[in-house]
């Protein structure tokens, strides 16, 4: 699977630009062309990208990265984010979890301790980190598998997800606005629209740099969330709390 950083920088280039040429990819990315035509090939395997003779364009309906890439990216700081939500979480409190297919939560969803709970996710690498914890009664939906995503999408997973009632909703996002979380594409806000009405805690972990990135399609506004854990510095949470969004980066 296609694991690089040069994923994000390329798919970004592709969405301002529709197509480039792997000359043109190269320069922007400071690489070489062998490197650039490299890393398309085994974007197209991933179903990330189309090849033309010299260069390559955006799938339509490509919005967001493999998550192996995603994961990559900022780990860090969804590690800190990770850190920071454990002190707000009390397994206590839930029997029911749904974990969505970010890779904030994949961070999150590797610390916590989910002995005796019934998790619910769409996401096939937070499924795989999690059945290796033991006493854990795990379901993943059904539903058409995104390749280049590894999470479970469609009208059969929202068929499914209406089935259940969650004590606790974990879920990040691919940017906020200031006033709502929003994603890259429409598939995913929907997931996320129906899993957070059928919960009755909802809790966003969100890493910094999402306060600074545009995403097209609206899930919720931040004052519906009963917490929003981030590792943003309290300059940027500060007018949030103005908002009186329960907000916390410790």
């Amino acid at each position: 699977m296609f694991v690089n950083e040069r994923a994000s920088q390329i798919i970004e280039y592709l969405k301002v630009h529709k197509k480039a040429t792997i000359g043109e990819l190269a320069k922007a990315l400071f690489a070489s062309e062998s490197t650039v035509r490299r890393d398309l090939t085994e974007m197209q395997e991933a179903g990330l990208v189309a090849r033309y003779h010299g260069g390559a364009i955006l799938l339509e309906g490509v919005g967001e990265v493999s998550i192996f890439a995603r994961a990559e990216k900022d780990a860090e700081s969804k590690n800190r984010c990770a850190d920071i939500a454990i002190k707000h979480f009390s397994p206590s409190t839930y029997n029911t979890i749904f974990i969505d297919n970010s890779s904030t939560c994949l961070a999150l969803a590797k610390k916590l301790d989910f002995a005796n709970k019934t998790v619910i996710t769409n996401g096939l690498q937070v499924a795989l980190a999690l059945s290796q914890k033991p006493d854990i009664q795990l379901i993943i939906p059904g539903g058409t598998v995104n390749s280049s995503t590894s999470a479970i999408m469609g009208s059969l997973t929202l068929r499914t997800l209406d089935l259940f009632n969650v004590d606790l909703m974990l879920s990040s996002c691919a940017g906020i606005d200031g006033v709502c979380t929003n994603e890259l594409s429409l598939e995913t806000a929907q997931l996320k629209q129906v899993a957070l009405s059928k919960s009755k805690y909802k809790m966003l972990v969100a890493t910094e740099n999402k306060f600074s990135t545009d995403a097209s399609y609206r899930v919720q506004p931040l004052d519906e969330y009963d917490c929003v854990i981030t590792d943003a510095s309290d300059e940027i949470i500060e007018p949030f709390k103005n908002k009186n969004i329960n907000i916390c980066n410790s």
